[in-house]
């Protein structure tokens, strides 16, 4: 039966794609433009398939971190605070590049699978693998939302890819890269310990462990890992371990049998999220019962090695959770799969034709075509279910907000508190770039008093309208009101919320 148009035409594509992804003397090149194609067509379908939404509060909460740069957060170390520092250093704050910002982790995390798979699998595998991965949702759906996730994803390729060289090489130069990536993963989110304690359980069942630890390899990674990491862990002890607390507070201490729930959704989510590329390749493949173990745990010792750097930041996460009772979701195994292909092609038995590439290359090059078509359609069916208020809102409600202090004061907006989320998307968008309050380390009396602060919640959450109006109490020249606000998106109306203000102007 004949191909449809557009079908045929991007099957041609992916042709002409595979015969470029798998030259030897244009591959490396080739590589780097298809992820920086795949980058920008998904920053553009994030910019238009969120237009009607906003922000999301992880990423307003992180511009509000960047602007009170610190060695550590009250909820997270300070890499994403960092990165969005020097993101918007550079790249004016809109929507559009904080989705290209968010759109760079995961592509910088595909080329690092690609350059991982080069030991392993020969080039056609390697094109297959990373095709695989583009299907994946962390590679793109899931990592437009910039977040400590999201960071975690390409330091851990990278971490991945510098110890194994450093593994096998015993390299200086790769050690102090292992060491530094390291770092780097946990500046990211404390969730990385499971990389680590991976990475150290695969070159402990390697059999050439002795090779390893008795070179200077593995002494300069940790020495050069705990001086990166070095102000973070003064910080973090100056600070009670902070984080941990909040940690613990959040997703520890649970029964038993919810901690058993949370790791089976854990394990069944994650592979949930992964069922695309497995299906893909077990249908194209049909491997035996012998393949399918050669997959899971493969005889030879490079291959084996790769499995067990994958398998054990994998799983250590659930037998943590279960022995600390501690509550873990499937989101969290997004920088966990950058040796999927390593893992599922490596085996012999697992052959992929140029017709096998050509089908997969053709889902990947189709899919993000599709879902940019419907970017305008998901976009206006978020409008008509309404957007979070919090982020939709935000930027409307930041003008009103400095409109309102102006008319009450010539000084700058410094200072904004309130609900979190409405808090940290107006630091976001107000022109004078306000520190938001909620969750950083509150400002001395003195300096709230001369510089004012304005208060925000929703007009119907009582708790914080409590909260907020004894702080008014007795401030001369105070003032509270509520605005109601609608973001209309093209044509289509928005649904309205209103809000409560409490402006204490400069005394």
């Amino acid at each position: 039966m004949r191909l449809s148009a557009p079908l045929h035409a991007a099957d041609r594509a992916a042709g002409r794609l595979r015969d470029a992804l798998t030259d030897p003397a244009r591959c490396e090149r080739n590589v780097i433009l298809a992820l920086v194609a795949y980058a920008l067509l998904w920053t553009l379908y994030g910019t238009v398939a969120k237009g009607s939404q906003g922000l999301h509060p992880d990423m307003t909460e992180l511009i509000a971190w960047s602007r009170d740069l610190s060695l550590g957060y009250l909820k997270h170390p300070p890499l994403a605070a960092i990165i969005v520092w020097l993101w918007f250093g550079v790249f004016p704050l809109a929507e559009w590049s904080y989705y290209l910002l968010a759109m760079l982790m995961p592509t910088v995390a595909l080329w690092f699978a690609w350059r991982l798979s080069a030991d392993t699998l020969d080039i056609e595998k390697r094109v297959v693998g990373l095709a695989l991965l583009t299907l994946i949702p962390f590679f793109n759906f899931h990592a437009l939302k910039f977040n400590v996730n999201t960071v975690l994803m390409p330091v851990w390729a990278a971490t991945t890819f510098w110890f194994l060289r450093s593994y096998v090489t015993r390299s200086a130069l790769y050690a102090v890269l292992a060491g530094v990536g390291a770092a780097a993963c946990m500046l990211g989110k404390y969730w990385s310990v499971f990389l680590l304690a991976g990475l150290i359980v695969a070159a402990l069942i390697d059999k050439r462990r002795g090779l390893y630890f008795r070179s200077a390899a593995p002494w300069i990674t940790i020495a050069a890992g705990l001086i990166v990491l070095a102000p973070h862990l003064a910080w973090l002890v100056q600070h009670d371990f902070a984080p941990f607390d909040y940690a613990l507070g959040i997703h520890g201490a649970k029964p038993y049998a919810t901690a058993l729930k949370a790791v089976l959704g854990y394990l069944g989510g994650s592979v949930g999220y992964v069922a695309v590329p497995l299906i893909m390749v077990l249908a194209a493949a049909r491997p035996s019962r012998a393949a399918l173990a050669d997959i899971m745990w493969p005889r030879e010792p490079e291959r084996r090695l790769a499995a067990a750097a994958f398998w054990a930041p994998f799983l250590l996460p659930a037998l943590g959770a279960l022995a600390s009772g501690t509550e873990i979701t499937s989101l969290w195994s997004m920088p966990a799969w950058t040796l999927l292909p390593v893992l599922l092609l490596s085996p012999p038995a697992m052959t992929v034709s140029a017709i096998d590439t050509r089908r997969i290359l053709t889902a990947a090059v189709v899919v993000p075509l599709i879902v940019l078509l419907a970017a305008p359609v998901i976009a206006i069916n978020v409008q008509h279910s309404g957007p979070a208020p919090a982020a939709a809102h935000a930027q409307q409600l930041a003008a009103e907000i400095e409109r309102a202090w102006h008319a009450m004061t010539p000084l700058p907006l410094r200072f904004v508190d309130g609900d979190p989320d409405i808090a940290y998307g107006i630091g976001a968008y107000a022109a004078e770039r306000p520190r938001a309050l909620p969750n950083m380390p509150a400002p001395g009396e003195a300096e709230l008093k001369r510089s004012g602060v304005v208060l925000v919640c929703f007009a119907d959450d009582a708790v914080c309208r409590s909260t907020a109006a004894p702080r008014a109490a007795g401030v001369a020249g105070s003032r509270t009101f509520e605005t109601e606000i609608v973001r209309n998106y093209w044509r289509w109306p928005g649904q309205p919320r209103r809000y409560s203000i409490v402006i204490l102007p400069p005394r």
